[in-house]
């Protein structure tokens, strides 16, 4: 393997290119709707079962405040390696996995789109597009994956 390059799996929201590190992503999924889980973020559409565990599915249009928009046949659920644990997150559609040079990543700015930095590891040029490479961390903090966690303990001891 050569440490020259990010290999990254790219995907859109809306008419925006976004990335994530391939050693992230554990795998692309079909959209399902996921089960409600109350008394959690706005965000966090709410749970699949995924190889015998429960992972909370965030919707990452609602995470990074882009509009709403239908769902289609495209959308898929990255399912993310994260400090937190697995957390799967709806995008509009996945593209490929992109082969960048080490040099095509650059740190990220203050405000980019209209994103703050703490979502974003970094900024590639995929082609002739900017990408924003996102930071799989942030998508669902471990304070977040506390409160889902007692959302879900909450819900299980309710039933």
């Amino acid at each position: 393997m050569r440490l020259d390059v990010v290999r990254l799996v790219t995907f859109n929201l809306g008419d925006g290119l976004f990335a994530a590190e391939v050693l992230s992503v554990e795998r692309v999924i079909r959209f399902a709707p996921p089960g409600a889980v109350a008394d959690v973020p706005s965000w966090i559409e709410g749970v699949l079962e995924y190889r015998d565990q429960v992972i909370p599915i965030v919707d990452l249009r609602r995470r990074i405040e882009l509009p709403a928009r239908a769902r289609g046949p495209e959308t898929r659920i990255l399912v993310l390696t994260t400090q937190a644990g697995l957390v799967g997150v709806i995008v509009d559609r996945v593209l490929e996995v992109a082969v960048v040079p080490s040099a095509n990543v650059a740190p990220p700015p203050e405000l980019f789109r209209g994103f703050t930095a703490e979502f974003l590891r970094g900024i590639a040029k995929v082609g002739e597009q900017l990408a924003v490479i996102l930071d799989v961390d942030r998508v669902l903090t471990s304070i977040d994956r506390i409160v889902f966690d007692q959302a879900m303990a909450e819900t299980a001891i309710g039933e």
